[in-house]
């Protein structure tokens, strides 16, 4: 464990050549910014609940006390330590600091200020795409602000090979770090050579309803040293420090350190009288701490019980001065819930707010004024100097943006014979790098430990693997090798371990490094179907976040009939359609799959552009049944139907009913119609590729947003109107909105249920998905 030594001024804590009077008034001024951080982040929160109109009555919420404990932090990273190419993560709760910080530095407009949580102004949690002002990372979900940092850094790495970057700074509630996915993040194998981490854990022994009990701070500590990080610790600050070297100190460090969390956070509320009673405990150093407090008054021991490091700007700058780039870097910060505020320390603090009076008090302590709440300090003050001369380091200039390669809309290739579409992917791939090799540069791939089991193989053979510096591959002369595991700077392939989180998380970073870094680069991501759900919260909020990426998902549905349920997806598809900024598709072709793949490659890397879902399948289909015209016009608009949502696989003369399939079970849907026709019942075929932009095409028809409704008059003519069977290796409701294109007659099949082990057609009887079950669907709407 690091521990930095708190006397009055620590090395590192305030610029160079400065006397130590004059480092004590600097230390002043920046004390004087964070009572003005302390003041803004509170009064905007109280305005937003007690001074803006509320017409509704419903709660609008914000967080006095979580933001309270992360001030001292902020001021001193921000007014202090921060650099213009460091980014931040800012735990969701703080967001109020945040902006009062951005405000004080001129990025944010006082206009903003009142407008925390309401429509159009300050997001309820920091927004990289909704706030107003600079924000570096989106937060909101409990510890995907932390692991974000692992993952930008990764992805600034791969995107700026040979630039020196700056630090990724995360500043983490305690609370978060009991999410899984924090720990999945930082026992990676890449994350112990990311020295440009740095979490600052705001370890203020809280969560939402309690007082957390138990000690956390020395297991954290040996988790994270024992993953390779340097730990510095920052438990007592420079009064408290000053104390333990009198008589009875080490005693009253003794009784500190001995008692829970619970018995601390009551001490807080006390009052002098009650401290003086309840401090010195039982034990047999109680003497010696009751002779010791006695030396001081009773405001200096309401302030000294308060003195934790986490509050302590000459300790935190000693400790961020002392951070090591070599490997990460976790700083454990002892703070107060509601440092500073009436409710500090009180276990249901987390979403209380000011009264009037005490938020009057609050003024009157921080030299702030009621009736101008938003005043900032004058320009030629220390404290106006201080603020101007950090918002002049941490000036960025605009990244200019690098427009992201062309990529062909359709390859050429006509496939033959019988193919899957999960072995599609790996083809497309490699076809890209001869046809397009300036395009193919640009594209890297991520997956958990299943590079060969999803088709990958010749891909990652092909381009090699990228690690930070070159690793030797002791197989390479191995005859039986097959897949070629060369790990070099150059190499576009990202292999994490078995954490479909992590998978994501990088991938929604390396979708983002067009806006942060001006690289565009086109990421895409596989991992099996089933586990997909695992990884929709950290991947949409990468979405959310402005990360354009491809989530491949394979192999999917109870095709994968041998693996057993546990290893079968039912509700993927509809997943993909309820995922905003994101288009699904499922091919049910190799073709399909090129021309889907290769359209959402050119959405990636833009402003204007979008992520993408292709949930793929291991089941091999007769090619031919796709019936590619041969024509240049009439192959063109095929692949352009595809790409919208669907297209007529096969018209009959006059259509008693209509088929309409997803994905692989086109072979049923067509074996039907067969068989169909034998029986006097005429069926057109439809093959939907894309559920989402079918239903965002009808909703754009009966004008509810913006779509082209052209799809559905190619796919489902008005003239050609007839009683629909739909048939999909998924959930039924995924296509059961087909009905009301023409309201028509519907029958939907599906899997409902947990999977089952067993042959292909076992499977398909047992969920009712089979050409049996289609012919009877057909014939109850048609009898």
């Amino acid at each position: 464990m690091t521990t930095v030594p708190t006397g009055s001024v620590p090395a590192g804590a305030v610029p160079a050549g400065i006397s130590a009077a004059g480092a004590a008034a600097w230390l002043d001024v920046l004390g004087e910014v964070e009572e003005r951080v302390l003041w803004l982040s509170t009064a905007i929160v109280h305005h937003a609940n007690r001074v803006r109109p509320n017409p509704s009555g419903l709660k609008v919420g914000g967080h006095q006390a979580s933001s309270a404990s992360m001030v001292s932090i902020m001021t001193a990273l921000w007014f202090r330590h921060l650099r213009a190419e460091d980014r931040v993560s800012v735990k969701p709760h703080a967001s109020p600091v945040l902006h009062a910080v951005n405000y004080l530095q001129g990025r944010l407009d006082a206009a903003y200020l009142p407008t925390l949580r309401a429509f159009g102004g300050l997001q309820s949690y920091p927004s990289r795409t909704k706030d107003p002002d600079p924000v570096d990372y989106s937060t909101g979900s409990v510890g995907i602000g932390a692991t974000a940092t692992v993952w930008g850094a990764l992805a600034r790495r791969y995107a700026c090979p040979g630039e020196a970057g700056g630090r990724q700074y995360a500043l983490v509630g305690d609370a978060e770090l009991d999410e899984g996915a924090v720990w999945e993040a930082v026992l990676d194998p890449q994350v112990a050579g990311l020295g440009e981490l740095v979490w600052i854990v705001d370890l203020n022994r809280q969560s939402l309803d309690r007082v957390v009990p138990g000690p956390a701070a020395t297991r954290l500590h040996g988790m994270f040293a024992a993953a390779g990080w340097q730990v510095i610790t920052l438990k007592y600050g420079t009064l408290l420090r000053e104390l333990f070297t009198r008589p009875g100190g080490e005693r009253l460090r003794e009784r500190i350190d001995a008692m829970s969390n619970p018995e601390y956070q009551r001490l807080l509320r006390c009052t002098a009288a009650e401290l003086r009673e309840r401090l010195p405990g039982d034990g047999p150093g109680a003497a010696h701490v009751a002779a010791l407090l006695d030396g001081l008054d009773d405001a200096d021991l309401l302030r000294v019980l308060r003195n934790l490091g986490g509050h302590d700007l000459a300790a935190l700058d000693g400790a961020l001065a002392a951070v090591d780039d070599h490997r990460p870097t976790v700083i454990l910060a002892y703070t107060v819930k509601g440092y500073g505020l009436p409710t500090q320390g009180h276990p249901q603090n987390h979403s209380s707010l000011l009264t009037e009076a005490q938020l009057g008090e609050l003024a009157a302590r921080t030299g702030a004024d009621p009736e101008l709440p938003w005043a900032a300090f004058p320009a030629g003050s220390a404290a106006g100097r201080l603020c101007a001369e950090a918002a002049a380091r941490l000036r960025r200039d605009a990244v200019p943006l690098t427009p992201p390669p062309p990529v062909p809309a359709d390859l050429g290739r006509t496939p033959a014979g019988a193919a899957t579409t999960q072995a599609a992917l790996g083809r497309v791939l490699l076809d890209l790098t001869r046809a397009a090799p300036q395009t193919a540069a640009r594209v890297v791939t991520v997956s958990p430990d299943v590079s060969s089991s999803t088709n990958l193989g010749g891909w990652v053979n092909k381009v090699g693997v990228w690690a930070p510096a070159e690793r030797v591959d002791w197989f390479h002369d191995d005859r039986e090798t097959l897949l070629h595991w060369r790990e070099q700077p150059t190499g576009q392939h990202i292999e994490l371990g078995i954490a479909e989180t992590n998978l994501v998380g990088l991938l929604g970073e390396l979708g983002a490094t067009w806006s942060r870094w001006g690289q565009p680069l086109l990421p895409i991501g596989v991992l099996y179907d089933p586990f997909v759900q695992r990884a929709l919260e950290p991947w949409s909020f990468g979405i959310y976040a402005g990360g354009r990426s491809i989530l491949v998902g394979t192999p999917s549905g109870v095709t994968l009939a041998p693996e057993g349920g546990a290893h079968q997806s039912v509700t993927t598809p509809s997943l993909g359609i309820e995922q905003p900024g994101c288009t699904t598709w499922e091919p049910a072709f190799a073709l399909d799959t090129e021309w889907t793949l290769l359209h959402a490659l050119a959405r990636l890397g833009r402003p204007d552009g979008g992520s993408a879902y292709l949930r793929l399948s291991t089941r091999p289909v007769d090619q031919s049944l796709a019936a590619v015209p041969a024509d240049p016009a009439a192959r063109e608009r095929r692949r352009r139907q595809v790409v919208a949502g669907g297209y007529p696989l096969r018209r009959v003369e006059s259509p008693r009913v209509t088929i309409a399939a997803m994905g692989a079970m086109v072979t049923e849907a067509l074996a039907a119609a067969d068989r169909l026709q034998g029986l006097g019942t005429a069926a057109d075929v439809v093959c939907v590729t894309s559920p989402g932009l079918l239903f965002r095409a009808l909703d754009a028809r009966a004008g509810h947003g913006e779509a082209d409704t052209w799809i559905l008059d190619q796919v489902f003519p008005a003239a050609r109107a007839a009683p629909l069977v739909t048939v999909l290796d998924g959930h039924p409701h995924t296509l059961a909105f087909l009905a009301a294109v023409h309201r028509v007659p519907l029958s939907t099949l599906g899997v409902t249920r947990f999977g089952q082990s067993g042959s292909l057609e076992e499977v398909y009887r047992h969920h009712g998905i089979d050409a049996d079950a289609v012919v009877a669907a057909a014939l109850d709407l048609t009898d």
